[in-house]
């Protein structure tokens, strides 16, 4: 993590470290809030630091301020250092902005802006007006990845998407006859719903979840909030006793069906809880959801990261469309042979037309890898 060249000394990256740390700690629960980390130091010593609480909850200046307060510290003239422009405006919570000029702070540092057009650099120019010194660009990269569906939610009107697979080192996510358990080890598959519980909802279609059935929560991490499973079902071809729809999860099934159709077919779905949303359908696949403005229509829901974990055909479609963001792809040692691959978009003309990957890690998970990759512009 480099810091940027300018006002920052030694004592102030490492603060932002620990408020970074902070909001990597609360990975799971701020959907659809950022995540969002603040430390408080007075006189080269931090004095309180909080993070960002469920949606409704206390920001992380507020909970920082609040620390202060049980430790009995006073933080008039302190410095706060925050990886997320303080909000300026009435949301669920009240503007942290304020309450950071009325605790008569000295300086905010702050990591990156906030893009919500309700704040917008308001944040920072309501403590400037106050006399607050403002400070912004350290680890503002850093500050960025920790929210990365928080940006895209609100400077590209979508989800970040991130398409996960799992397949074997030729490239099969499942035998000719369908058969994919399992391919990956119990450490891979535990990892997988890490990234489930990071994300504010997770993405799959109707033929996953007729083929296989699957419950698409998260089991095998502590979480306080399971993500909004999405599926993609264009004319409503979900069975009421499907597993998902069991458990009092939200789940939200995108069609492409005129309303009369949908008002027909809806009844059992919407009995089980299910919430419908309408999706244009496509225009160059008839019969298909439009799936950039079904993107566009989760956004509006507040559904900044979007995991994917479907069939070939929908991460092909994804993919085909320059939909995905992020590849998150497990490998394990096996060979089989022929199968389903994980995305079989094409024929491609040229190598040139191929989906271009940037490397952004690899870890060994168990007895599999985990390779992490991001879609070139």
């Amino acid at each position: 993590m480099t810091a940027p060249a300018g006002p920052f000394d030694a004592f102030d990256q490492a603060c932002m470290r620990r408020a970074l740390a902070l909001a990597a700690g609360v990975l799971y629960r701020t959907s659809p809030n950022p995540r969002v980390g603040c430390v408080i130091a007075r006189h080269g010593k931090v004095v309180a630091e909080g993070a960002t609480e469920a949606a409704g909850g206390r920001h992380a200046e507020i909970v920082a301020l609040d620390d202060a307060r049980v430790r009995g510290t006073d933080v008039a003239g302190a410095t706060v250092y925050v990886t997320l422009e303080p909000c300026a405006h009435f949301g669920r919570t009240p503007p942290c902005a304020d309450a950071l000029v009325r605790a008569n702070v000295a300086r905010v540092v702050v990591a990156v802006g906030d893009p919500n057009p309700r704040v917008d650099g308001g944040g920072i120019q309501r403590l400037r007006e106050a006399g607050v010194k403002v400070e912004c660009g350290l680890f503002e990269n850093a500050a960025r990845e920790r929210n990365l569906g928080f940006f895209s939610r609100f400077e590209r009107g979508r989800p970040w998407v991130r398409l996960k697979a799992a397949a074997s080192l030729d490239g099969f996510t499942a035998l000719p006859n369908g058969a994919s358990q399992w391919i990956t080890g119990p450490a891979a598959r535990a990892d997988g719903h890490h990234w489930r519980a990071c994300a504010c909802a997770v993405l799959t279609g109707i033929g996953t979840v007729r083929d296989d059935n699957p419950r698409l929560d998260v089991r095998h991490v502590a979480t306080s909030r399971q993500p909004v499973r999405v599926v993609v079902d264009s004319r409503l071809d979900m069975p009421p006793d499907a597993h998902m729809l069991r458990d009092g999860g939200s789940v939200w099934i995108a069609h492409a069906l005129e309303p009369s159709d949908a008002q027909r077919r809806a009844a059992p779905l919407l009995a089980r809880g299910a919430t419908l949303i309408p999706v244009p359908p496509d225009r160059s696949r008839p019969g298909k959801t439009d799936l950039h403005a079904l993107l566009r229509a989760l956004a509006a829901r507040e559904i900044g990261e979007l995991h994917v974990e479907a069939g070939a055909r929908l991460n092909a479609s994804l993919l085909g469309e320059g939909l995905v963001d992020e590849l998150l792809l497990y490998l394990a040692p096996k060979l089989l042979g022929q199968g389903a691959g994980i995305a079989p978009f094409g024929p491609l003309m040229s190598v040139d037309q191929a989906v271009h990957l940037e490397h952004v890690e690899i870890e060994r998970i168990g007895a599999d890898v985990r390779w992490r990759a991001r879609v070139m512009p």
